[in-house]
């Protein structure tokens, strides 16, 4: 079930018929309506909000079709191919409406019994029994108008009950649409600056809003330092009683650490109330400021929580890969900051992870929590979490910007794997891969992503290649 927010994903639904049949053939009309009513009823099953206009007809009654999507803030469209139809009763309303459209060709069953049907002995009604199984007849016309007037379109071909392959197929759409509709209402704070040097994470902001839509909001560090300044101690015990349920906080974190880190914490949970963020990106050395080196040498837990709740936090000013964890996330797979940290060749394994933040909602056991005396590459110390994501299936997913200023979206699902990790108080990881460890390697970077990408549970790449058509993206599946 999707999650319901103030704007809930809204699908239209509308099936086509011929209206001259109606006349010609007793039952066809309802017959078909049901169909239509059968298919809301799958397509509300999967959660989302299902404007049904019913069977559309006519070219008049595509107009308005059109009209009434427009209104309704459909963010995409079920077109049901129930029989032949004219492919004017569908342009008027997908060129309208502006939205994506999934063209649904789905039979009522496996197949025409043709022995009954040859015994009916009535060519009329034979007719009529025959227009209810022709979905595929008007596929080919209705692809060649979109064709030509540059509409994308995308096909389901199957059976209307009993078929799991089809059915799962809508699922994934209506699950990536909610994540383009999520993204495209996400608030991504960014708080800081980059990490000088970093060229590969540098990106362009407009061309991020463009992309995904959204809006991103600038926010200075001193905001954040303020406001733990105002956090009481009443408050602190709160975030510290949190941290004990969700992390194992190793013996030697001092009590010191601990509050120091839940002061920021609030102050994090304040600073996304307050903007009402999404998700976020941050970085700030803090020199010649104690203030700001202070609160920003102790984010990694409050980070950490935020990033568990669905509000995932990515270091380093790592804009590209906010947005990577946030889609993560949306599917449902978590979505935790990582990089290339080693490979194994013994075991043909890559090891992958991060300092800073990590996803604990998406982590093998219990998130540990340990001291750290150096940043390594950062100013300051403090607090960090160690963890590792859940062993099985998981995703890798980059968004990545190209010579040419465009965006797509890079894929590669793997298994995270039992074995030794490096205990140095980072998110660390064992991942394998179908194609082995060098040609993962060589593959991924040889379509030159920033260094950093997002890892979430699950095999999710059919439903992250659906969003990036939802978007106009292209989407390359390394493995």
């Amino acid at each position: 079930m999707l999650t319901k927010g103030k704007y809930h994903l809204r699908a239209g639904l509308f099936g086509i018929g011929l209206k001259a049949y109606w006349e010609q053939f007793d039952g066809l009309e309802d017959r078909l309506r049901g169909y239509v009513n059968v298919v809301e009823e799958k397509l509300t099953g999967f959660g989302a909000e299902i404007v049904n206009l019913g069977l559309i007809d006519t070219p008049e009654n595509a107009m308005e079709a059109g009209h009434t999507f427009r209104r309704e803030d459909v963010d995409l469209i079920f077109l049901y191919v129930t029989t032949y139809a004219l492919s004017s009763t569908v342009l008027p309303v997908v060129r309208r409406a502006k939205v994506p459209v999934i063209v649904l060709n789905l039979v009522p069953e496996p197949a025409i019994d043709y022995k009954w049907f040859n015994s009916l002995n009535d060519r009329t009604k034979m007719t009529g029994e025959w227009l209810a199984y022709c979905s595929a007849c008007p596929v080919p016309e209705i692809a060649n108008v979109f064709n030509r007037s540059q509409i994308p379109f995308y096909q389901i071909t199957g059976m209307l009950h009993n078929d799991p392959q089809a059915w799962d197929e809508v699922a994934e759409w209506i699950t990536a649409a909610n994540v383009a509709n999520i993204m495209a209402h996400n608030r991504l704070g960014i708080m800081g600056n980059y990490y000088g040097g970093m060229l590969d994470i540098y990106t362009d902001l407009t061309r991020q809003s463009a992309t995904f839509g959204g809006h991103i909001e600038v926010i200075e560090v001193d905001e954040l330092s303020a406001l733990r300044q105002e956090v009481s101690e009443t408050e602190i015990d709160a975030m510290c009683a949190r941290f004990d349920t969700n992390f194992d906080i190793q013996p030697d974190c001092s009590e010191p650490e601990i509050k120091r880190a839940a002061r920021t914490a609030v102050a994090l949970d304040k600073l996304v109330e307050k903007h009402q963020l999404g998700s976020m990106a941050y970085y700030h050395k803090g020199t010649g400021n104690p203030m700001n080196e202070d609160a920003m040498s102790s984010v990694i837990l409050g980070n950490s929580l935020l990033t568990s709740r669905g509000i995932p936090v990515a270091g380093e000013y790592e804009i590209k890969n906010a947005q990577a964890m946030k889609i993560m996330d949306s599917f449902g797979a978590g979505g935790s900051f990582t990089e290339y940290y080693a490979m194994d060749f013994n075991d043909d394994i890559v090891l992958m992870g991060h300092d800073g933040p990590g996803h604990i909602a998406i982590a093998e056991g219990k998130t540990k929590v340990r001291p750290l005396y150096v940043y390594h590459g950062k100013v300051g110390n403090g607090l960090s979490v160690e963890m590792c994501v859940k062993h099985g299936p998981v995703t890798l997913l980059s968004v990545v910007e190209t010579w040419d200023g465009k965006v797509n979206l890079l894929v590669a699902e793997g298994e995270s794997v039992e074995g030794p990790i490096l205990e140095i108080g980072n998110t660390n990881s064992r991942y394998r891969f179908s194609c082995g460890a060098r040609k993962f390697v060589e593959g991924w970077n040889s379509h030159g992503p920033a260094h950093h990408c997002a890892v979430g549970v699950g095999h999710i790449s059919s439903k992250i290649k659906k969003l990036g058509q939802l978007l106009g993206i292209e989407t390359i599946v390394v493995c």
